[in-house]
């Protein structure tokens, strides 16, 4: 069984009469050492629980079988329902589960399905919903670590840090949950049909604490939403014109109570910056934020 052959996968397909769809982001690995490698990175211990989203005709759902404990893996295409019984059908310890994984609880999936064991995310995810994937995977809280390939773009934001074109809000949310570690890209000659951009294969470790202290996890995160969403603007500006009850005065004061210039840009902060001006912001307008 050659699931990342061209010609296979064409055969395969043909003979259950599956057409790709591109509004569900849909790209097949067709390099037969991409999987493998996947599934080493995110199976490197024994005794794993894996949760996997987008199998597509399961050729990484295979390595993750042969890695891990148990395997369970959500796929929205009902279409590929033949296909994985027949790719799968010796795959004793994986469940596939068809439905949407974004309306799912993936925190009582996982004890459902993988118990007691160490859970971690493995899975070549969808262009279209890494976002909110990563999101969910890292909200449910019971993932020791994340192991995908997404679009090298939203690798490098994620990986990115102050001062960088790609630095921005949704990386600073990943890296204060979570220790990302770049492995390796993956070309679109890799893939069938050919994605317009290179993928990459990242690696998200769950921190045992957060990078630093902060007193209101939810203002530095509105914090720092304000500062990102009006990148160009001095950070006294974004919060005086995103935050809503502060002044430009007060945020201006509590920018250079923490010893920053009161002409700094948010993009130029790291998390621990954030951190402390929240915290000045909170002691300014403790009721009012």
């Amino acid at each position: 069984m050659e699931l990342t052959n061209s010609e296979y996968i064409r055969e395969l397909l043909g003979r259950h009469g599956f057409h790709f769809s591109k509004s569900l982001g849909q790209n097949f690995l067709t390099a037969a050492g991409v999987p493998e490698d996947i599934a080493a990175a995110g199976v490197a211990e024994g005794g794993l629980g894996v949760l996997e989203v987008g199998p597509g005709i399961g050729c990484l759902t295979r390595e993750l079988s042969k890695r891990a404990e148990r395997v369970v893996s959500i796929e929205l295409d009902k279409a590929l329902k033949p296909v994985l019984a027949e790719t799968l059908t010796d795959c004793k310890n994986v469940e596939v589960l068809f439905g949407d994984a974004l309306k799912l609880d993936l925190a009582a999936l996982a004890e459902e399905k993988l118990g007691g064991l160490k859970k971690a995310v493995c899975a070549n995810l969808p262009y279209n919903v890494t976002s909110p994937l990563l999101t969910a995977f890292i909200k449910a809280g019971c993932f020791d670590s994340v192991t995908v390939m997404i679009q090298r773009e939203v690798a490098r934001r994620i990986c990115a840090a102050p001062g960088c074109p790609d630095y921005g809000a949704f990386g600073i949310f990943v890296q204060w949950h979570m220790e990302p570690e770049p492995l390796f890209d993956v070309p679109p000659s890799c893939f069938m049909p050919q994605p317009k951009v290179t993928s990459s294969v990242i690696r998200l470790k769950k921190r045992s604490e957060h990078p630093v202290r902060v007193r209101d996890e939810e203002l530095m995160f509105r914090i720092i939403r304000a500062a990102f969403n009006q990148r160009r603007k001095t950070l006294v500006n974004a919060l005086g014109s995103r935050l809503g009850k502060i002044t430009r005065e007060q945020a201006a004061q509590a920018i250079e109570n923490c010893g920053f210039d009161t002409r700094i840009r948010g993009e130029t902060l790291d998390i621990g910056g954030f951190a402390k001006i929240s915290d000045e912001i909170g002691k300014i307008l403790p009721m009012d934020l």
